[in-house]
């Protein structure tokens, strides 16, 4: 039997791709019509995503953060109701219904989070990885382009090789001027058989910006401070982080370990952006790699941030991050 294999099934109405490592009792599942959410990461039978739902069912009929959602057309607050990109003033338009608030009533995390507009193109298996890679037409749809007027394409695949998971994403702009790019990712994360209290982070940052009262950078930048690796008793993170450490392969290598685990996060180049939530008292820990830091398109425009990128007409704009598991104590920056 080969150690790979890729399938698709329906559960309670949600196709699932499903991804198998059976050398090494890895799995992982994927709800394509749910935001081509991958809601499990298990492996020998442990889910390593926090999911706090018995099946897809569930998560498709109230679904809520959970897994690795995808944000975009931007991650994380716009601190307004309009944005500022290549000098033009965009006004949201609440009334389509497509907004999500935070507690301050900030648009919060795009559009697509938990879309049912992906469609899964390919599921596929070799001797050396399993792959399911799915598309989204954003142009197709006009209540997203009212939102965002930036005709473009997404193709998001997760693939499972050497023990590895790679969520790679590439953004192919059809729009007639550049584009900017300020997606992310938000996966949750959990270890097993010690407590959160006892979860130790290591961040491969160099600085640490100021946020105001609405999480908004305020342009200011520190040396990162925190003790490395950092207990999450010491204090709770909702925080940004920039200047990632990369190590010789181009990636950042984020980790948290527990008594008998370790989970590496390891953000690609074009991931230039850290968030790391780990509120007290939830037995997860988010670390989110971003292309660009929160409300990054009006704070470009104040001249506050200078690392935005563009797609420019006709362009492509590719990356991708990788999720680890091993054992604690031992370096695990295994490269699929």
């Amino acid at each position: 039997m080969p150690p790979y294999s890729a399938s698709t099934e329906v559960i309670d109405g949600i196709e699932i791709v499903r991804l198998i490592d059976s050398a090494r009792g890895m799995r992982v599942s994927v709800a394509t019509p749910v935001g081509n959410l991958a809601y499990e990461f298990a492996v020998e039978g442990e889910n390593m995503l926090w999911f706090p739902f018995s099946g897809p069912g569930e998560l498709g009929a109230a679904p809520k953060l959970c897994g690795i959602p995808f944000l975009a057309p931007w991650a994380n607050r716009i601190d307004g109701e309009a944005y500022w990109v290549n000098d033009k003033k965009y006004i949201l338009n609440p009334g389509l219904g497509n907004l999500r608030r935070d507690s301050n009533q900030l648009p919060i995390h795009g559009l697509l989070l938990f879309s049912p507009l992906w469609k899964l193109i390919a599921a596929e298996a070799d001797t050396e990885s399993a792959t399911a890679t799915s598309r989204l037409d954003f142009w197709r749809h006009p209540e997203l382009m009212a939102q965002f007027p930036f005709a473009h394409e997404i193709t998001m695949s997760h693939r499972l090789a050497a023990g590895v998971l790679e969520v790679s994403l590439s953004i192919t702009s059809l729009a007639a001027e550049p584009m900017p790019v300020a997606i992310g990712f938000h996966p949750y994360f959990q270890l097993h058989g010690t407590h959160r209290d006892d979860w130790k982070a290591h961040i491969a940052a160099r600085q640490h910006l100021s946020l105001d009262e609405f999480l908004i950078p305020t342009g200011e930048r520190k040396p990162l401070e925190l003790e490395d690796p950092h207990p999450l008793t010491a204090k709770p993170l909702d925080d940004v982080f920039t200047d990632l450490i990369r190590e010789p392969d181009g990636f950042a290598h984020f980790w948290v370990e527990g008594a008998m685990e370790r989970l590496t996060v390891s953000y690609g180049p074009d991931y230039h952006v850290a968030v790391i939530y780990a509120p007290q008292g939830r037995d997860f820990i988010c670390f989110e790699p971003m292309a660009a830091v929160t409300d990054a398109f009006n704070l470009a425009h104040r001249g506050i941030y200078d690392g935005l990128r563009h797609i420019p007409p006709g362009g492509q704009w590719r990356e991708s991050f990788r999720i680890t598991p091993g054992r604690a104590g031992a370096k695990n920056l295994s490269t699929p």
